[in-house]
C-alpha cells in the first residue's frame, strides 16, 4: 500500500474536520399561531431563519370531544376560515421547511381515555391535517409533515398509543410521505406527560422546554450545571434530534429566558458536545419578532 504524503494527510483531517463540525450544525424550530400580530406563516418562514414551524395549537381533543383548532387572532376555524393557511403551509415546505401541528398546549381540553381513543385521535389527525382524507380539513388541503406532542397536562396515559398509531401511517398516504414525531416536554427529566411516549423511540424531534423550571435552566447567578446534567439525560433517550427549547424574550416566560451572549458563550459550547443535539426551538415567533434572538444567534447555532 502506498503511503500517504503530508499533504494528503492534511487535507483528510481537515475534511474530518470540517464534517465533524457540519455534523454539529443546529437549526432552529419555532412555535406560531398564538399571537395575530407575528405575521403570516408565509412570512414566518420567508425570513430563513427557522427549519421547523409548530403550528400552534389544537388544545381540544379526546375523551369524546370535538377537536377544535385554535389559531388566536390569525383566522377563525369555526367559520372555515383557516383554510387559507394551508397555502402557506405548501410555502413553507416549498422552502425546506418542516411544518408540524402541536396538539395541547399550555392551556386546553385535551387527554385521551384509552387505546381507542387514541386510535381514534390518530384517524382524525391523519384524515385532518396528515395524508389522509376529510371534507372539513381545518387547514385546508395542505399535508403537514407530522403532529408535535406539547403535552403540559395530566399524565402520562395513552400518548404512546397515538405515538405508535400517527407512525402507522407514515408512507400510505400523499405522496407516501412520512409521519414525523415531535415532543416539547418539560426539562425535569423524565416528563411526568410524555415520559412512557418518548421511550418508545419513535420520535424525530424533541425540543425540551428549558424554562419555567429553574432546576434544569440556565441563569446567570446558578450557571450551566442544572442545565448540562439535564441535558446528559434528555440526549440519552431514544430519539432522532434533541433541540434547547427557549423562550425568545424575557415576557415569554417566567422564567429561563437567557441572553443571546450567554446562549453562545456559556450554553451552547455544553448541549453541542452531544451527537443528538439538533439546534435551538424558541417560543414563539411573535417574541422572536419582538427581540430578533434567532437572527442574533443563528450563525452560532
Amino acid at each position: 500500500m502506498a503511503r500517504s504524503s503530508p499533504a494528503m494527510l492534511l487535507a483528510t483531517a481537515l475534511t474530518v474536520a470540517v464534517l465533524a463540525a457540519g455534523a454539529l450544525a443546529g437549526d432552529i424550530a419555532i412555535y406560531w399561531g398564538q399571537n395575530g400580530n407575528e405575521g403570516t406563516l408565509k412570512e414566518t418562514c420567508a425570513t430563513g431563519l427557522y427549519k421547523f414551524v409548530n403550528v400552534a395549537f389544537l388544545p381540544t381533543f379526546g375523551k369524546g370531544q370535538t377537536p377544535v383548532l385554535n389559531l388566536a387572532g390569525h383566522c377563525n376555524p369555526a367559520t372555515n376560515g383557516c383554510t387559507g393557511v394551508g397555502a402557506d403551509i405548501k410555502s413553507c415546505q416549498s422552502m425546506g421547511i418542516k411544518v408540524f401541528l402541536s396538539i395541547g398546549g399550555g392551556v386546553g381540553s385535551y387527554g385521551l381515555s384509552s387505546r381507542a381513543d387514541a386510535r381514534n385521535v390518530s384517524k382524525y389527525l391523519w384524515n385532518n391535517y396528515l395524508g389522509g382524507k376529510s371534507e372539513s380539513r381545518p387547514l385546508g388541503d395542505a399535508v403537514l409533515d407530522g403532529i408535535d406532542f406539547d403535552i403540559e397536562t395530566g399524565v402520562s396515559l395513552h400518548w404512546d398509543d397515538l405515538a405508535r398509531a400517527l407512525k402507522s401511517y407514515s408512507k400510505r398516504g400523499y405522496k407516501s410521505k412520512p409521519v414525523y414525531l415531535a415532543a416539547a416536554p418539560q426539562c425535569p427529566f423524565p416528563d411526568a406527560s410524555l415520559g412512557t411516549a418518548l421511550g418508545t423511540g419513535l420520535f424525530d424531534y424533541v425540543w425540551v422546554q428549558f424554562y419555567n423550571n429553574p432546576s434544569c435552566q440556565y441563569s446567570a447567578s446558578a450557571g450551566v450545571g442544572g442545565l448540562a446534567s439535564a441535558w446528559a439525560k434528555w440526549t440519552s433517550i431514544r430519539a432522532g434530534r434533541v433541540f434547547l427549547g427557549l423562550p425568545a424574550a424575557p415576557q415569554a416566560a417566567g422564567s429561563g429566558f437567557v441572553t443571546t451572549s450567554d446562549l453562545v458563550s456559556q450554553v451552547l459550547p455544553v448541549v453541542r458536545n452531544s451527537t443528538k443535539y439538533g439546534g435551538i426551538m424558541l417560543w414563539s415567533r411573535y417574541y422572536d419578532g419582538l427581540t430578533g434572538y434567532s437572527k442574533a444567534v443563528k450563525s452560532e447555532v
